[in-house]
């Protein structure tokens, strides 16, 4: 009796009721991200938070999945057994990445195939680093290293994001990570210290070719990061581009005189003062042009991908008609 009461209330009244319990629950999801609280899949949450969450959650696992081409096909090259093994095993992580991801932005409400026809059509963005090719041996590591390190400094906060599920995912995921990044440099110190003349050349070109598209990928700088300020006034961001991009600087410097390669910046100094490194001015429009489409690769990623979908559907089908002939004999046995 109570909900057919309100539904014959004047159009104007139920707006007004409406608006008045979501001013109500807003206020309480609020004080929940203030207090620290996780937001599980079943609570409240504001639509704008929601899609956000889709947004950020659907474009890292595209990264994920778009990630394993550059390194795909370098597994039959690999110089030994032990690294084709490694190489192998990050790009099936890799896979598994994607499929945590996706799974943790289907509990928003979206779909697997909602989000991959985004990504298929290109209204949905990957990474820009996957945009660049893998020329050598040495891109390999030089992506352990500098690409997969500033992945664990972006994703390490983001095992505590207030959304609890994709919170979890990124701790299974991080660790992971862990292990490429020191896969990767094992493999470039390997390189420099017991390597030739012509591999330690072709180290340094790899960094060289790789430093500043990975310092990119931290996003632009926080006052031209349009979602930055609300991502992490909800907790879905806990550190700030910029300040993320200085500590993996800092982290790198150390790392390049261990192996023995110089990063590719003159403006590169220690600042005594700040208890930091400062560094060169950043080409943020090569970042935007690749974003928008229109870098070394771009228009080859996508097109692995869509054919990707299309020469499995086949399967999907086989996998699809299975499931309906085992639901119908479990009914039938019933």
């Amino acid at each position: 009796m109570y909900t057919q009461a309100m539904d014959l209330a004047p159009k104007e009244e139920r707006k007004a009721v409406r608006s008045a319990e979501e001013a109500v629950l807003e206020e309480r999801f609020e004080a929940r991200i203030d207090a620290g609280d996780f937001i599980e899949a079943k609570d409240w949450m504001p639509e704008h938070y929601r899609k956000t969450l889709v947004r950020q959650i659907s474009q890292h696992a595209h990264s994920e999945i778009v990630g394993m081409l550059p390194e795909g096909n370098w597994i039959t090259r690999a110089p030994t057994l032990k690294r084709k093994a490694i190489l192998l095993a990050k790009v099936q992580d890799e896979g598994g990445h994607g499929l945590y991801l996706y799974v943790a932005a289907e509990t928003l409400g979206t779909t697997r195939d909602q989000m991959l026809a985004a990504l298929h059509s290109g209204k949905a963005k990957y990474s820009s680093i996957f945009n660049y090719p893998t020329l050598t041996w040495a891109d390999i590591g030089t992506i352990g290293w500098l690409v997969d390190g500033a992945a664990i400094m972006n994703q390490v906060p983001l095992t505590r994001c207030s959304y609890a599920p994709y919170a979890r995912a990124m701790v299974r995921i991080c660790r992971e990570e862990s292990f490429h990044q020191r896969q990767g440099y094992d493999s470039l110190l390997v390189m420099m210290k017991e390597g030739t003349d012509a591999q330690r050349e072709m180290v340094q070109d790899a960094v060289n070719r790789w430093w500043w598209p990975s310092l990119m990928m931290f996003g632009p700088p926080d006052a031209e990061s349009p979602n930055s300020a609300q991502s992490m006034r909800w907790g879905i961001k806990r550190i700030s581009n910029d300040t993320l991009r200085q500590k993996f600087i800092d982290a790198c410097v150390q790392q390049a005189q261990v192996l023995g390669v110089t990063l590719p910046d003159p403006d590169l100094k220690w600042n005594d003062a700040r208890g930091s490194y400062d560094f060169g001015p950043i080409d943020w429009a090569e970042f935007w042009r690749v974003v928008g489409g229109h870098g070394p690769c771009n228009r080859e990623r996508l097109a692995a991908r869509v054919k990707a979908w299309d020469d499995g559907a086949w399967v999907r089908d086989a996998a699809l008609a299975h499931a309906r002939k085992q639901e119908a004999k479990q009914q039938e046995a019933a």
